[in-house]
C-alpha cells in the first residue's frame, strides 16, 4: 500500500509539470487554434533561461519569473512577426513554428552543450522532506510543484470562465470577425494568450529542470506529451488539461514500476481510449 501511495504521489508531481506545459498548449492550440510546434523548444529553452538566472543569482524563484518573462516575449516575437497573417492557414503556420523548434534546438545545444544541466535550488529546499502518513518521508519540492500546478490551474480555469477577458478570448475563437465588430482588437487578445502559453511552458522547464535534468531533445518529449495531455482532456478545457495530466502522469509512473518495457505504449494506449470512447476528450465540446 505505502508503494501504491508513493507511485501516486510521484504520478501528481510528474503530472503537475506536464499539466503546467499542456495549460500553455491548451490555450495556443486548444483555444486559438493555432497549431504551434515550437512549445516543447519554449519548454527547454525556459529551462536553460531559468538556470542561468538561479545559477547567477542563487534565487531560484527569480530563475522561474525571469524565465516567463523572457519566454513570453519570444512567444510574442513569434505570434507576430512569424506566424500572425498566417494564423488560419495551419500548413504555414506548423511549418515555420517546425523551423523555430529545429534552429531553437540546434541553438540550444550549441550554446549549453549536450550534457545534462539542473536548474539550482536553495540546498535546503532541494534536501528537505515532510513526513507523509503511510507514505512516510517525501520530498517538499515536489509537493510544491505540485502546489504551484494547482494554483496556476485554478487562476487559469478563473480566468477563462469568469472574467471579461476569458469571455473576449472564447468569443474571438468562435466567431473572430464579429468580436473584431464590438470594437476588441482580437490580435492583441491573441497575442496576449500566446504570450501566457509560452510564459506557461517556460515555468514548467524550470519547473522540470529542477526536478529532472535538461538534455537536448527534451523538447520534442515534452512537446508529445502535453499533446496526449490536451488531447486526453479536451482542447481548450483548463480542467481537462489537469484531468490529463494526471492521468498520464499516473499512467507513466505506474506504467515505469510495474511495466517498465510497455510504460510509453500504456500512456498512448491511454489516448487511444479516450479517442475511442469520446474522440474531443473528456471534457472537450462537441465540434
Amino acid at each position: 500500500m505505502d508503494q501504491i501511495l508513493l507511485i501516486t504521489l510521484n504520478g501528481l508531481t510528474l503530472a503537475g509539470v506536464y499539466f503546467l506545459v499542456a495549460s500553455g498548449l491548451t490555450l495556443i492550440f486548444g483555444l486559438m487554434r493555432v497549431i504551434t510546434m515550437a512549445h516543447g523548444t519554449s519548454y527547454l529553452l525556459g529551462g536553460y533561461v531559468g538556470y542561468v538566472i538561479a545559477r547567477d543569482t542563487g534565487n531560484w524563484f527569480l530563475g522561474v519569473l525571469g524565465a516567463a518573462i523572457v519566454i513570453g516575449l519570444v512567444g510574442l516575437f513569434i505570434h507576430q512577426v512569424l506566424i500572425r497573417r498566417f494564423q488560419d492557414d495551419d500548413m504555414r503556420v506548423a511549418l515555420i513554428t517546425l523551423g523555430v523548434s529545429l534552429i531553437g534546438t540546434d541553438l540550444m545545444l550549441a550554446t549549453f552543450g549536450g550534457t545534462a544541466t539542473q536548474v539550482p535550488i536553495d540546498p535546503e529546499l532541494q534536501v528537505a522532506s515532510v513526513s507523509l502518513p503511510i507514505v512516510g518521508s517525501y520530498p517538499v519540492l515536489r509537493l510544491l510543484v505540485l502546489l504551484i500546478a494547482v494554483v496556476i490551474g485554478f487562476a487559469l480555469a478563473l480566468m477563462i470562465s469568469r472574467t471579461r477577458f476569458g469571455s473576449v478570448v472564447r468569443a474571438g475563437v468562435d466567431d473572430s470577425p464579429m468580436t473584431g465588430a464590438t470594437g476588441i482588437n482580437v490580435r492583441v487578445v491573441f497575442a496576449i494568450v500566446f504570450v501566457v502559453g509560452s510564459a506557461l511552458a517556460a515555468i514548467a522547464g524550470v519547473i522540470g529542470g529542477t526536478l529532472f535534468p535538461l538534455l537536448p531533445g527534451q523538447d520534442g518529449v515534452y512537446l508529445l506529451y502535453s499533446l496526449v495531455v490536451v488531447i486526453v482532456g479536451g482542447m481548450g478545457s483548463i480542467p481537462g488539461a489537469a484531468i490529463g495530466a494526471v492521468l498520464v502522469g499516473l499512467v507513466s509512473q505506474f506504467g515505469i514500476v510495474y511495466a517498465p518495457t510497455y510504460a510509453l505504449v500504456l500512456t498512448f494506449a491511454l489516448m487511444v481510449v479516450v479517442l475511442a470512447i469520446r474522440p474531443q476528450g473528456l471534457l472537450g465540446r462537441t465540434v
